[in-house]
């Protein structure tokens, strides 16, 4: 068998034009309001410490579910987004009664149950080192990291509100974010 050299270069060509393919084919689509929530996995830590199983958004069916999307723990605008959710926790996400709130970043589990205890933060805080969730909500940043974006999830599993980017630092944002919670509670249908 006689291999040209146009066919050589054409063969060693083709693995890096389809390298270069896959860094450049776009991410999914973000969900949208009405979209059943894709389901995920992920390891969880709260001030306790790691959780011994990890929390999938399905068994949270029948809950309004906040899914909030952040960048890094311990940073500056992320500290700000959760010591606020912190402290209007009754209001905003009525104590937990009925109401979910998962914060989740690509951080170790270790790390983000560390930072759970050492700020008295009373959710679950959900670790997504390999983007899994992240790619599936397209949160999933160039760089390590998330961005940030809320969506809340009705108690029917359909997505009801999306905030993106969410503004830590505008006190609008956690209002408007009150306001989609409240309204989503009372969606339990198809």
């Amino acid at each position: 068998m006689r291999i040209t050299l146009p066919a050589l270069c054409a063969a060693l060509m083709l693995p890096v034009a389809l390298a270069a393919q896959q860094m450049t084919m776009p991410m999914p689509a973000s969900p949208k309001v009405g979209d059943v929530a894709p389901d995920f996995t992920l390891a969880a830590g709260t001030r306790s410490g790691v959780s011994a199983k990890p929390v999938s958004l399905s068994g949270l069916r029948g809950q309004t579910v906040v899914i909030a999307f952040y960048p890094k723990q311990r940073s500056g605008g992320c500290t700000i987004q959760m010591q606020h959710y912190r402290d209007a926790y009754e209001r905003i996400f009525q104590g937990g009664k009925g109401v979910t709130l998962l914060a989740i970043s690509t951080d170790s589990v270790k790390d983000i149950a560390s930072w759970a205890a050492d700020s008295s933060f009373q959710w679950t805080f959900l670790s997504d080192v390999n983007k899994e969730a992240g790619m599936k909500y397209a949160t999933a940043g160039k760089s390590r990291y998330e961005n940030r974006v809320v969506f809340v999830v009705a108690p029917n599993g359909r997505i009801s509100f999306v905030m993106n980017p969410f503004n830590e630092i505008d006190p609008t944002s956690y209002e408007v974010l009150t306001r989609a919670i409240n309204e989503a509670k009372g969606m339990t249908g198809p």
